[in-house]
């Protein structure tokens, strides 16, 4: 699955560039201030992962599996702190139906970390 995760990895890099592009061009004009700081945050998170996941899949001294567990965390706190956020600033979703969706993928986010952190302590 290395190859799969690296293939994912970049097209989520590719999809962050495209989206902060449409948020700082196309929504600019539609979005409220708040609007578009939380569109953007839901960029840079994703931006933020991506690099993580580009390391993580690249380094020599994780397992395959703990490569895939750390990638997975993060693919999954991905599509759900950042796709929360895309989905009720551009296409407005009522953030009341799915307010627990963005804190779910941010404890996607911590454990995806944590689990990095304890990888690199228990080393090899």
């Amino acid at each position: 699955m290395k190859n799969l995760s690296l293939i994912i990895t970049a097209l989520l890099g590719a999809i962050a560039i495209m989206l902060g592009a449409f948020g700082a061009h196309a929504l600019k004009e539609k979005l409220g201030v708040d609007a578009l700081k939380t569109f953007e945050t839901g960029v840079r998170y994703q931006m933020y992962h991506v690099l993580v996941l580009l390391f993580v899949n690249t380094y020599s001294q994780f397992s395959s599996k703990v490569k895939n567990s750390i990638s997975l965390l993060f693919f999954i706190g991905i599509l759900f702190f950042s796709g929360s956020l895309y989905a009720i600033t551009a296409l407005g979703v009522n953030p009341k139906s799915i307010w627990f969706v963005t804190p779910l993928g941010g404890l996607f986010f911590i454990i995806g970390w944590l689990k990095l952190s304890f990888s690199f302590f228990k080393g090899k």
